[in-house]
């Protein structure tokens, strides 16, 4: 999503598609990334 609004920004200039670039941004910064977590969790690995 990020990638696409940078694009349509970089095509268009629009001011409003840069601030939700910014804002999608931020939010993905504040976010923990669970695709690690989505990945470990298919490891079977014991616990002691």
């Amino acid at each position: 999503m990020l990638d696409f609004t940078w694009r349509v920004f970089s095509s268009t200039g629009n001011i409003d598609t840069y601030l939700l670039f910014k804002e999608i941004q931020k939010e993905n910064m504040e976010t923990p990334d669970d695709s690690q977590d989505e990945e470990l969790k298919d490891f079977n690995l014991p616990v002691s």
